[in-house]
């Protein structure tokens, strides 16, 4: 498989063909006995930095904890910093599977990024776990056998929270996002979770990535006749969006709830007005459970900051990976072995046990969390058990 290039679909080439041709990437020859080399291409500048870097600590945690070796193999990390830039990310590909001779690659935060990975994973085969970006593309039309996800698709948590308002009395809602694929697949998600409980989305408001004029918007809620607003934004453009749904007097009025991230790392900066907000992630401030609390500190005593879920899902990634080598004695020849050995494993996270789907994207629950006090409190399960559809997954 890894001297074998795997069929995509059409759409799916096109979305890669924006990122460039990868040529001359060929499978790595390292001696059994050596380090495993892992390329750790996530950002560590820019915006996204504090993201790749919890990522990666809490990888480097994971095999702390291991003695250093997954599978008898001692682990060689190679870091590069992807910098959230789509453009070159062809090109940090070559270097990572070209100079630096990784066999096993992890990465990325953005999804526009990962395609590039997800190209030479399936062309080559060489094993691609992915830590963050939710792009349904990666294990729907797109999958492989060798290309997992320990994070989520963006389907997942706006399918959560759907189907928890469906469930509680919500008849009317509207979704409130980017115009982008990850606002667009939220919004997905969250139409087919409230129909799922007899709810309607009556309509879908949007403007361009990454503009921040929220007030057509806000305007036109009012007059929809709604019991809930779902949302989709994250980082600086959900900090200012929450803001501004409670300056125009419509917290009160009609509940905003949304995908995790609309909260997730902006509490501080929204205030009072974030306060009493409902959202489903699959990781939330709360969960009591040994394993959640014991790796909270672990994580605290490396780094000096606290766990979030971009923590959690590296650290899963680590746990992943050390699951197929320890299933293949360290021997990535074994390619069938190796993916068996992922797609079997059951991964003691800290957001709960976890197993994979068909499609390789976690099956998970998703909690619902309300923001109280600055923490976004799991306060019950949005949906339990949650698998990605993994629509157009055909693996080979």
């Amino acid at each position: 498989m890894r001297d074998r290039a795997m069929p995509i679909s059409r759409r799916g080439f096109a979305a890669l063909a924006a990122a460039g041709a990868l040529g001359g990437v060929a499978r790595p020859v390292i001696a059994q006995g050596a380090p495993l080399r892992v390329g750790l291409m996530l950002p560590f500048s820019g915006t996204f930095a504090a993201l790749g870097e919890n990522i990666a600590a809490a990888i480097e945690l994971h095999i702390q904890e291991r003695g250093g070796r997954f599978g008898g193999r001692q682990l060689q990390l190679i870091r590069l910093d992807d910098e959230s830039n789509p453009a070159n990310a062809v090109q940090n590909v070559n270097r990572l599977v070209g100079r630096d001779r990784a066999e096993v690659l992890i990465g990325t935060v953005h999804s526009g990024v990962v395609m590039a990975l997800v190209q030479v994973s399936r062309e080559r085969g060489i094993p691609l776990i992915i830590p963050n970006a939710g792009n349904q593309a990666a294990t729907g039309e797109l999958c492989a056998p060798s290309i997992f996800r320990s994070s989520f698709s963006n389907w997942q948590p706006a399918y959560g929270m759907g189907l928890w308002l469906s469930r509680n009395g919500v008849k009317r809602a509207a979704w409130v996002t980017w115009d982008y694929a990850a606002g667009n697949e939220s919004g997905e998600g969250f139409r087919q979770g409230l129909a799922a409980g007899g709810a309607e989305l009556v309509r879908e408001l949007k403007l361009p990535f990454p503009e921040t004029n929220f007030q057509p918007l806000l305007a036109q809620i009012p007059g929809l006749n709604l019991d809930a607003v779902g949302s989709f934004f994250a980082g600086g453009g959900a900090v200012q969006f929450v803001r501004e749904y409670a300056a125009a007097g419509l917290k009160d009025r009609i509940p905003l709830c949304g995908s995790g991230f609309l909260t997730e790392g902006t509490l501080q900066g929204q205030g009072a007005a974030a306060e009493g907000i409902k959202t489903s992630l699959h990781y939330g401030d709360g969960i009591d459970t040994p394993k959640n609390r014991s790796f909270r500190e672990a994580f605290k005593a490396r780094t000096g900051r606290d766990a979030d879920v971009y923590a959690v899902q590296g650290y899963d990634a680590a746990q992943m990976l050390a699951a197929g080598l320890d299933g293949v004695r360290g021997n990535l020849d074994a390619e069938r072995e190796f993916s068996r050995a992922i797609r079997s494993a059951r991964i003691d996270s800290p957001r709960g046990p976890f197993s994979l789907s068909a499609s390789h994207n976690p099956i998970q629950n998703m909690w619902l969390r309300e923001a109280k006090g600055g923490e976004n409190k799991v306060i019950g399960i949005a949906a339990e058990s949650l698998a990605d559809p993994g629509t157009g997954c055909r693996m080979a």
